[in-house]
């Protein structure tokens, strides 16, 4: 038996509108990501689902709410958080995305590493793994947790994962598809 995992993510916010990397913080969602978060839901219209684990930051809280409230239940986790950028919080993507990879293993200063956010989603999964074996689940956050997701069932490197990021290759879609064996 398995766990069939949807990951979606929030929709954009005002920060992202601006290039500015959120982090911990907690933006608005713009009127976009509004739109966005329930087209996701309506996409997403006749599959089933089980239940839905989101992220409890702001962005992610609204984006489910939009998308599921009423249809499924939604539970907030922060093993789903976006990866603390420390110092970086807030601040333009230019500033350090470029040398994401350096964080890694070593934490952004004042913040964690990507390996910590992947301990996290570990964690969580155990959790999942444990109590919705054989159901559907979706899990509604942002970037680092996907990334980890690629990491821990899809068998890639940091730097593998990070390089074929949909952000990067702008090839957005309504849900990306996991097995949690």
């Amino acid at each position: 038996m398995s766990v069939k995992i949807t990951y979606l993510v929030h929709g954009a916010t005002l920060d992202n509108e601006q290039d500015i990397a959120s982090g911990w913080a907690n933006p608005e969602l713009s009127e976009l990501g509004i739109k966005q978060a329930k087209q996701q839901g309506d996409l997403l219209v006749g599959k089933h689902f089980d239940i839905v684990f989101c992220s409890d930051l702001k962005r992610a809280v609204e984006s489910a709410d939009l998308a599921f409230k009423g249809k499924v239940e939604i539970i907030q986790d922060n093993r789903l958080r976006e990866c603390n950028y420390g110092d970086f919080n807030q601040k333009p993507d230019k500033t350090f995305k470029h040398e994401v990879l350096k964080y890694i293993d070593t934490p952004f200063p004042n913040g964690e590493s990507y390996e910590d956010v992947k301990a996290r989603i570990q964690n969580l999964l155990k959790f999942i793994k444990a109590n919705y074996n054989d159901k559907h689940v979706v899990l509604l956050a942002h970037q680092a947790p996907q990334l980890a997701l690629d990491v821990l069932l899809k068998g890639k490197t940091w730097k593998q994962a990070i390089d074929e990021d949909w952000r990067k290759t702008k090839s957005w879609q309504p849900g990306w598809e996991y097995e949690l064996k």
